[in-house]
């Protein structure tokens, strides 16, 4: 029989009485009107053709459904509605089941969830990660969900916004079964099913849970959500479904999901989802092809190399670290095994997938054996010389195609590549420690770097699943030269009459994890300090200059490793540190500044204007692309509260 269709996005062919429905809208089959009145329209084929004893519903491609439109949102809303969709699944008279050949996610995994079973594939995944956005599931997820897995664990999925892979689904009961032809198994599936009274996943009745054990969820949830909105909603909503019957709980679902639609924190947050979707988008690199990379050069296997080794190795690469003796590469195998050992440990990585990694990492103290490298990433010591003298070296040990990338914080990249016979071949790829867990990579176009050379950083940086964003040369690049900004002003707080404490607890009560001073401590003071010395001679005698970092450095005061910074430690535990402020109030009485206090709304106003200049400046000098880059670096990188959408967003919307 011909192939039917029912929308621009949504088609079917008849399988010996089973109708199987694709819907095909790339790049992730997002639940736009054309495939909302698509499946209608083949349900409503479906009632009347004697001939179909049931229906699969499956997503071209990669992806099962990537969920809403969200260009649709603002938009007024286009009959039919994912609900009245999801509710006709539900409710039909006929088997529905769903083949999930790839992500189930949002509204995708509503709709799977409205199905009358749920048959997933190898790379299938489930997730409702609305609260991400700011919002809710706003088509049944809260009701449903729990209802197939108990409260406790939709507590847990629906409240962070984490996606569970076909196995953990299969373990839960939200999926039936994982099978190698998911859309094969669900064919039969509806066949067995024609003849046995359907599930229909909003009449089961909710599992009963321990009350302790949904209150230790809920507030698990609650502690990382930081000031958010919907995070506590979608835990409300989820505890709801034990209290409510299906009809009340989903108008109760849609009334908040609405509600938190048009808040500020989901026009943030949906900022930040656009923002990441545009980031690494580069005009110049229109149909320009990366390199090959297989294999990565690691300079220096300390806490940065070791935990790029790993990003590489769990991605895929085969690893060559180099170290300058013996053993130094084998403390840094023992480190980036170390590593890997955790990620076993909390089921991030199978021992399986550990062995595969050790088993492509060449740990090593000869410097040729780099000559197999497709890119070589430095992480040495942030000096210089000690970098332009390796990367002299390195010419003539890679192959002529290789590419090589500094990792520094601060220092000159193009003065880096410079020091090379080709520097085109030279970019800046300035990962953020611990290398290994944080997502942010800048990836630096020098000024003679080849767009090939570009397009392949890029393309690296997303195999490693971390998040690119392209900037230009400049002290500091995006992150540090903000965050110095950042820093400089709280400074100047300091000295006119706040304190430590008072400016992180402003800086924490608007979302940030730890406030700047906390974070200073937890990096060493000593980084900044060493930048300090380096710029004193070139800096302009009639700037503002706060001393009292410096003092404390002076006096051994490094941070927690010390046991001492802008805090002490004892224990290891954060207090107010009253030689610290003695030593603030000495600094004050030198200059002859009269203190006065603060409220916690000018600390973060005067904290926000400094970042948001500092971002202007970068945009104006062409460093930065958009002000979105800014934000997603600011997050990513440094803290800043994603639901406040940045700085760059937060000063556009007074927020």
């Amino acid at each position: 029989m011909p192939e039917m269709r029912f929308s621009e996005s949504v088609s079917a062919r008849l399988d010996d009485g089973v109708l199987v429905v694709a819907i095909d809208n790339p790049p992730v089959n997002a639940l736009s009107a054309h495939v909302r009145s698509g499946l209608i329209a083949a349900l409503d084929h479906a009632t009347v053709a004697a001939e179909i004893a049931g229906l699969v519903i499956s997503g071209a491609g990669r992806t099962f459904i990537g969920g809403a439109d969200i260009k649709e949102f603002g938009q007024p809303m286009v009959e039919p509605t994912l609900p009245q969709v999801i509710d006709r699944i539900e409710s039909f008279e006929k088997p529905i089941i769903c083949a999930v050949n790839g992500a189930a996610l949002g509204g995708g995994c509503e709709v799977a969830l409205a199905c009358h079973g749920r048959i997933a594939g190898e790379t299938a995944s489930f997730g409702l990660p609305e609260v991400k956005l700011g919002i809710v599931p706003g088509a049944g997820g809260t009701q449903r969900l729990p209802r197939l897995i108990g409260p406790i664990a939709a507590i847990d999925l629906i409240g962070t916004g984490r996606a569970v892979k076909a196995g953990e689904a299969v373990a839960l009961g939200l999926v039936d079964v994982a099978a190698a032809d998911p859309l094969a198994a669900a064919i039969a599936a509806v066949r067995e099913n024609a003849r046995r009274p359907l599930r229909r996943t909003g009449s089961i009745e909710m599992p009963a849970a321990d009350a302790a054990a949904v209150s230790a969820a809920e507030a698990k949830v609650l502690a990382r959500s930081r000031g958010q909105l919907a995070p506590a909603e979608a835990v409300r909503l989820v505890k709801s479904a034990n209290q409510l019957d299906l009809e009340q709980g989903l108008a109760e679902e849609r009334a908040t999901f609405l509600r938190l639609r048009d808040s500020e924190e989901s026009a943030a947050l949906r900022h930040v989802f656009l923002a990441e979707r545009a980031a690494g988008k580069v005009e110049k690199l229109a149909g320009v092809s990366p390199r090959r990379i297989e294999s990565v050069g690691i300079v220096g296997t300390g806490l940065m190399g070791s935990g790029i080794a790993v990003s590489a190795l769990t991605s895929g690469y085969r690893v060559i670290a180099l170290e300058q003796t013996q053993e130094a590469a084998t403390a840094g195998r023992g480190r980036i095994a170390g590593i890997l050992d955790k990620a076993v440990q909390s089921r991030r990585l199978t021992t399986e997938a550990r062995e595969a990694c050790l088993a492509r990492l060449d740990t090593t103290a000869e410097a040729k054996n780099l000559a197999a490298a497709d890119l070589v990433v430095e992480a040495v010591f942030d000096d210089i010389s000690v970098k332009t003298e390796l990367f002299r070296r390195l010419d003539g040990i890679v192959a002529p195609g290789a590419i090589l990338a500094t990792n520094t914080s601060y220092l000159d990249p193009d003065a880096i590549a410079a020091a090379t016979a080709d520097p085109s071949r030279v970019v800046g790829l300035h990962f953020f420690s611990p290398a290994n867990v944080m997502r942010l990579v800048e990836v630096v176009d020098c000024a003679k770097t080849a767009p090939d050379v570009l397009a392949s950083a890029l393309a690296f940086v997303k195999r490693l699943g971390k998040l690119p964003i392209v900037c230009g040369v400049t002290e500091g690049f995006v992150g540090n030269r903000i965050f110095s900004a950042y820093r400089r002003e709280a400074e100047f707080m300091l000295q006119d009459g706040a304190l430590p404490h008072e400016i992180d607890a402003a800086l924490e009560a608007y979302g940030f994890p730890m406030g700047i001073f906390a974070v200073n401590d937890m990096a060493g003071l000593e980084i900044a300090w060493a930048r300090r010395k380096r710029l004193a001679a070139t800096r302009d005698p009639a700037e503002r200059y706060v001393e009292i970092a410096d003092r404390l450095c002076e006096a051994g005061r490094l941070g927690r490793k010390t046991g001492h910074g802008w805090y002490a430690y004892p224990d290891g535990e954060r207090t107010i540190d009253p030689a610290v402020t003695a030593a603030i109030e000495a600094a004050r009485a030198a200059k002859n500044i009269e203190p006065r206090t603060f409220t916690a709304e000018e600390i973060i106003d005067r904290l926000l204007k400094a970042m948001v200049d500092e971002g202007a400046a970068l945009l104006a000098e062409g460093i930065a692309a958009r002000p979105g880059d800014i934000d997603l670096v600011m997050i990513n990188g440094y803290g800043f509260p994603a639901h406040k959408g940045g700085p760059m967003f937060a000063a556009e919307h007074n927020r």
